[in-house]
């Protein structure tokens, strides 16, 4: 099919749903663990308590890539369905988490937060290469980064806006404060808006061959064995990169799992109060309980804060990308490469910051890998595989981001950082070696189609 190159503004309303899915990912990723440790888990639980995220992206987006590959509505096209269904979904979830009462009630939403936002999030990298043409797909991919980068750094600010307005950070033990619980129903409210915006402003293909796209609905061929045919055929490209997505996300998911105490602890230190080591019979030792409680919130809304300039400097890279890949060709491959690099030195640099201040520094390199990670695999796929079934192999390589997750969780990233030492600080260290390694596997991909592509050589 021959596809019409699309505006900035065409390409920017089809994207515009992505602020929502951020809001919901910044979210999650920068404060579950604070709810967690509020909720009173103990730091190295954590990453185990994360595992509902990719276990549930590595049930559901195979599954919502290949339905949607065999959906088609006049009125709702074939992706934004699933849109706005996850969309309805993630915006309760939002809501409800913060109002958790128990741990195992705040793991519990995690798991149907995170299948949620899975339900719209792998339709929404599909429709980048069912819209676009050859020649501008990474210009789309890197659109929708710049969009994720205004939406995780808005996001991950919110509590300590709506701290600053004057809602309390302060609440009793064992209770999330009124300030991340008004920052979760404002992320609520944004996820399902922008998804409803790019609904309503975003129309879709319909399938190349109508009747032979029927005649593939009405094959007896399991969604199971379909997805395990894909798996087995996979093109070569597709799981050299799974490689480096691999490292990639196990560096990530460090970051969201344990920054948090890594940082309150090492950089602001002021760790999470163990209410068992005061006695709460004695007024002046529940009040510096109550003190430190508080000064654990706030410093825990700093993280949040300096987290969100990742979702800057994102922005910045997808903002440079975006105006040069408009009209010039760029090597993927080396892009990705040197990104990931600067990353890991972030990560690294956190446990050498004299001052919470240096935080930017540090979080401005990761950024620069967090645009790339978003932007540039999925560009190189893309020129990679079929694009008659672009929603089912974009959900296969889901499997190369939430398998690492799934490791890390289950006691990985524990065993990586205590070897080095028992502070938390030292999962940053190994975040950081693990990103360094995933830019250097960049040298593997040899695909000259992955690599670049050169707009004014396409035949579209």
């Amino acid at each position: 099919m021959n596809k019409r190159k699309l505006s900035f503004w065409e390409i920017w309303n089809m994207s515009f749903g992505f602020l929502g899915i951020q809001f919901g990912f910044a979210l999650q990723g920068g404060f579950m663990s604070r709810i967690f440790q509020t909720l009173g888990a103990e730091k190295d639980a954590i990453p185990l308590l994360w595992i509902a995220a990719p276990l549930t992206g590595l049930l559901v987006q195979p599954i919502i890539g290949y339905l949607s590959d065999r959906t088609w509505s006049p009125r709702w096209g074939r992706r934004r369905p699933y849109f706005l269904i996850g969309a309805i979904l993630s915006s309760i979830a939002l809501f409800l988490v913060p109002h958790s009462p128990a741990l195992w009630v705040a793991a519990g939403f995690l798991w149907i937060l995170d299948a949620s936002i899975n339900i719209s999030m792998e339709p929404f990298r599909a429709l980048v290469a069912d819209k676009l043409p050859e020649s501008q797909r990474s210009y789309g991919f890197v659109t929708q980064t710049l969009i994720i980068g205004i939406g995780t750094w808005v996001a991950s600010n919110l509590p300590w806006m709506v701290s600053q307005m004057g809602v309390s950070d302060a609440a009793p033990t064992g209770v999330i404060p009124m300030s991340v619980k008004v920052a979760f129903a404002i992320g609520a409210f944004v996820f399902l808006a922008s998804i409803l915006y790019t609904v309503f402003t975003t129309s879709e293909y319909p399938p190349e061959d109508m009747e032979e796209f029927e005649k593939e609905k009405k094959k007896k061929n399991s969604f199971v064995s379909d997805i395990l045919n894909n798996i087995g055929s996979m093109p070569l490209t597709m799981k050299k990169l799974g490689l480096i997505q691999f490292f990639s996300w196990f560096a990530f998911f460090t970051m969201w799992s344990l920054a948090n105490p890594a940082l309150t602890e090492h950089v602001f230190q002021t760790p999470v109060p163990i209410e068992a080591s005061f006695n709460m019979e004695v007024p002046a030792s529940a009040q510096a309980f109550e003190e430190a409680n508080t000064a654990f919130q706030k410093a825990s809304n700093d993280v949040g804060r300096y987290m969100g300039v990742y979702g800057l400097s994102s922005m910045a890279f997808a903002l440079i990308l975006t105006f040069y890949t408009s009209r010039k060709r760029i090597n993927r491959k080396m892009v990705h490469l040197v990104s990931l690099i600067l990353g890991g030195v972030g990560f690294i640099s956190m446990y050498f910051v004299p001052s919470p201040e240096w935080l930017i520094f540090s979080f401005t390199l990761i950024g620069f890998s967090w645009g790339s990670i978003l932007s540039m695999p999925y560009a190189m796929l893309s020129s990679s595989v079929d694009p008659k079934k672009m929603g089912v192999i974009m959900g296969i390589f889901n499997m190369f981001i939430v398998i690492p997750q799934i490791i890390a969780a289950i006691g990985g990233v524990n065993f990586a950082y205590k070897l080095i030492g028992d502070q938390t600080i030292n999962a940053m260290i190994v975040a950081g070696i693990s990103l360094i390694i995933a830019g250097l596997c960049n040298l593997l991909i040899t695909n000259k189609e992955a690599i670049t592509y050169n707009p004014k050589e396409a035949v579209e």
